[in-house]
C-alpha cells in the first residue's frame, strides 16, 4: 500500500519545485545573454537552496 505524503511533505516539495523553476529559467535567461548581468553566483546559490530544499523533503518523509 502507498504512503501518501503529509501536508508538511507537500510543502517542502512545492519549495523544492518553486526553486528548480526559477533556476533552470535563470540558467537559460543567462545563458541567452539576456540576465548576463547576473553573476554566477547567483546560479550557484539557487542550485544550492533546491539541493537543500530536495533533502527536507527526503527527510521530512523518511524521518518524521
Amino acid at each position: 500500500m502507498a504512503r501518501t505524503p503529509n501536508s508538511g511533505n507537500w510543502r517542502f516539495i512545492s519549495i523544492f519545485s518553486l526553486i528548480l523553476g526559477i533556476t533552470l529559467v535563470v540558467w537559460v535567461l543567462r545563458g541567452l545573454a539576456i540576465l548576463s548581468f547576473l553573476p554566477g553566483g547567483i546560479i550557484w546559490v539557487l542550485i544550492l537552496l533546491c539541493l537543500i530544499a530536495g533533502i527536507l523533503s527526503y527527510l521530512q518523509e523518511t524521518v518524521w
